[in-house]
Order: C-alpha cells, then structure tokens, then sequence
C-alpha cells in the first residue's frame, strides 16, 4: 500500500482514482456533518426556552428531521446517480445552509421546526461521498478497498465534528452572553463554508447517460415511507393503545406491494428490485435497519439510565459532565471501530469483518444485561458496542456501494441511510413505550423500570445479533476489488506508414 505525499495512507495524488485532496476535502464535509449533530444537543434546554416550549415538544423537531431524511435521501442518491453525485453534494448543501441560517432567525415552534427539519438534507452527504469515491475508484480497479479506507476515514471526521459540535456549543453559548441567534449562527457559517469546499474541492464523478428519474415509482416509495416513519413517530407520541398508529404502519408496509409490481416492469426503476434482492446486497440492507436500532435508538435510552438516581436501585446517578464523558468515550470508541475496519477487511475479507463488527454490537449490548450496576460496566459496555458501530456506519454503505452495479452506487449507499432510519424509528418508537410503561414501578418521578431497560439492551443485542447471522449469506468474497481494473487504458494507436 502507498502513501501520498499529503499523509492518507493509501490514495494516490495523480488524477486517476481516489485522491487524497478527494478525501481532504470531504473530510471537512463530515466534521460538518458531525459538528451539525453535536452542536444542539447541549442547546435544547435553552431553545426550549427561547421558543417557549415544553421539554417534549423538542421530540417533534426529532421526528421531523428523521421523516424528511428518509423521504429525500433515496431521490437525490439517484439523482447522483443522473446527474453527478457532485452536484447533488452542492445542492443539498445549499438547502442546509438555507436551513441552518433559518434556525438563526427563528423565534416560533412552527418556523423552528419547519427549518430543523429541512436541515435534515445533509443524512444525504455520506452516501453522496461514497458513491463519489466509489465511481473515482473504479477506474484503478480498486473501488472496493479504496471506498472502505476512505470511508472510514469520514466516519473519524464525523465523530470528531460531533465531539467539537458538542464541547463547542456550551461554551460559545456563554461566550456570545447567551444570545440564541449568534449561538446558533456557528453551524450556519460551517455549513455555508463547506459548500466552497465542496465546489472547488472535489471532482465530479462520471453518471452513466440516458438515465430517467422514475417520478411514479418514488412517489409511491414516498407515500410508503411517510405512512411508516410518520406511524412510528406517533406511536412514540400517542402510545401503543392509539389504534390509527398501526393502521398507519400497516397501510405504509403495504404500499410496497404495489410499488414492487410497478419497479419490476419498468427499464430504470426508483429501486432495482433485482439487484436489491441479490446475496451480496439484501443482508447489508436488512444490517442497516437493525444496527439503526442501537445506533439511533438507544442513546436516549442510555443517557437516561446513567443519569438515573440509584434510589431505584439501578442506574448511575450521574451528572451532565460525567454524561457528557460517557458519549465522548463512546463516539471515541466509533472512531476507533472506523480506523480498524479497513485493516481486518485486508488481513481476513470484508464479510468477515462486516460480520465481526455487528458481533461487537451484539456482544456490547448483550453485556448490559449482566454488568449494568457499575460506572465502569457502561463504559466497557459501551466502547465494544461503539468499536463495532463505528466500523458499520462507513462500511455498510461502502459494501451497498460495491455490490451495485454501475449507475446504482448513489441510491445503493443511500438506502442503507433510509434503511438505518427506519429501524431508529421503530426502536425508538418501542423503547419509548417500553420505557414509559414501566414508569410506574420506579420510585423517583421520572425513571423508568429496570426490566424496561433491559429490555431495550435485549432488543439491541438480539438485533445485531440477527444482522451478524444475515451477513453469512453474503456471498465469501463479496465487496472485493475487482482481479482487473474495471476501466483499462487504452490500446496505443498504430504506428502510421513511412
């Protein structure tokens, strides 16, 4: 493996395949990225408060982000697919940018939530980089590899941005005198400066022509998804003894049969069904729901437990600072499991370590269950649980990546986000009632049961667990670089006659 002369281990500086600048550039896309997730975390008690809102309305900022994310994230990783994945990257930027500075000027719940939710364009960007990398890579031959190392590498760049976003906010809160606006001005000016990054920055990649968007089949996709992830989110609010909630779910899971029937029959489909229904894509699909239950659902649920009184006679009763330690050693722990994935791939396959790394989820979750009564417990639980979400969140749509067609890498990585998604929101969803069920048997005001949060460990374990044994049908050398370049160059042109 070579080293570039700008010090990323593994990418070439000439003009073929995955750079170095490439990978420089989009570098500072996912701190963005993670500075976005971070840096209103801390915020929400004092934007409660500067929009005059009770603590649980905050939840519908949430759900909104997450149903308009995956609503749009399939239509532009295709259009990527179209059009360039370099300019779907500088127009969903842009709409972030628009959102960002939107919150700025906010000052009611219905604009506020309006504009959080249209910030939720920038999910877009990790499947828009991968398939970026992917189509620069192809043309070496070694798309699969490079994809995986560079993908890693913007999952590093997400956690640190959200480690930064997230140490970051509170203090620029006190510094700016606790002015809302300004405070809120920091991630605008971030994202407004990545887009010159992305513009200037990075290549576009190559889209395969004649391409047409399938307007029926992703309005249908559409209403699918809207009826899920909206169902979901209102069981999450309304409760389970809410019946029109699972009609909502029922309706929406059933709106995919029509849409199977009509993708099949068409020559571009929304969704190749086809390629979607092959060995080496379906278990990574199916992965990314069920890791999208620990990974999206449950660190509420663990913030909550460590921060519970031990009068209940469970939980850590620690305060924010230690909390806040607690998710710095976790999202450490993901950068760690980013960093290491690439090199178990090389040294075993991609499968095996897809594989190992869903394990890690398993084992880390798994452990909850027996060693939950000590600080030290969580931690540990909590950073085996991390090393192997950390390798999934890159690797998963790298793998959707290398085992679509081309043409297909765009909305292949992008729908292990949607994928992802769905699964947060069912889990969230049933945590929430799990949670609130068994409210009553605590003594302090505000805990839940024991036996709820054990039961979100199970469902977390048992989830990755399944997703470990799904990735065993993935075929054994699956995600491998292709024996010869994809792309060889040219013949030389004869030698003309004297």
């Amino acid at each position: 493996m070579t080293s570039s002369s700008t010090g990323l281990p593994g990418f070439r500086t000439g003009a073929i395949g995955v750079t170095a600048s490439l990978i420089g550039f989009l570098f500072l896309v996912e701190i963005t990225s993670g500075i976005i997730q971070g840096y209103y975390v801390p915020l929400i008690p004092d934007l409660v408060q500067h929009l005059g809102i009770h603590d649980a309305d905050f939840n519908w900022f949430e759900a909104a982000q997450l149903l308009l994310s995956a609503i749009v994230v399939p239509v532009l990783a295709k259009l990527g697919d179209m059009v360039g994945h370099k300019r779907m990257l500088l127009i969903s930027t842009v709409l972030t940018a628009a959102a960002s500075w939107w919150l700025v000027a906010a000052g009611d719940f219905t604009s506020f939530l309006i504009a959080w939710a249209l910030q939720g364009f920038y999910v877009v960007w990790l499947p828009l980089e991968v398939a970026l990398i992917f189509d620069r890579g192809r043309r070496t031959g070694r798309a699969a590899s490079q994809t995986r190392r560079a993908a890693g590498l913007l999952v590093v760049a997400l956690e640190a941005g959200a480690i930064i976003g997230a140490l970051s906010s509170g203090i620029l809160f006190d510094v700016f005198g606790k002015n809302v606006p300004l405070t809120m001005a920091v991630p605008a000016v971030a994202v407004t400066l990545v887009f010159f990054a992305i513009l200037f920055g990075v290549p576009e990649s190559s889209p395969v022509p004649g391409r047409k968007l399938d307007v029926v089949g992703f309005t249908i996709l559409t209403l699918g998804l809207l009826l899920i992830t909206s169902g979901l989110t209102f069981l999450r609010i309304n409760g389970p003894e809410t019946w029109w909630v699972w009609l909502l779910v029922v309706i929406g899971a059933l709106v995919f049969v029509p849409f199977g029937f009509y993708e099949l029959r068409q020559p571009d489909p929304a969704i190749d069904l086809r390629v979607l229904r092959q060995p080496s894509m379906w278990p990574v699909q199916v992965t990314a729901a069920l890791i999208g239950i620990s990974l999206l659902g449950a660190q509420a649920p663990l913030s909550t437990f460590a921060g519970t009184d031990p009068v209940n006679g469970y939980g850590l009763g620690l305060g924010s600072s230690s909390r806040s330690i607690l998710i710095g050693v976790y999202l450490l722990s993901m950068i760690v499991g980013a960093l290491l994935f690439p090199l178990f791939s090389r040294r075993s396959s991609p499968r095996v370590a897809l594989i190992g790394a869903t394990f890690l989820v398993a084992l880390g979750y798994a452990l909850f269950l027996p060693f939950h009564a000590e600080t030290w417990q969580v931690f540990v639980n909590m950073f085996i649980a991390g090393i192997g979400s950390g390798a999934l969140v890159g690797a998963l749509p790298a793998a959707a990546a290398a085992a679509a067609p081309r043409g297909q890498t765009g909305i292949a990585a992008g729908l292990t986000n949607t994928t992802k998604t769905i699964g947060g929101s069912f889990a969230s969803a049933v945590f929430g009632v799990v949670l609130f069920q068994g409210a009553s048997a605590a003594v302090t005001a505000t805990a839940s049961s024991l036996s709820g949060y054990m039961t979100v460990w199970a469902i977390c374990a048992g989830g990755a667990l399944v997703a470990g044994v799904l990735l065993f049908f993935v075929p054994k050398l699956a995600f491998a670089d292709a024996t010869v370049p994809v792309e060889p160059a040219p013949a030389p042109l004869p030698t003309p006659p004297l």
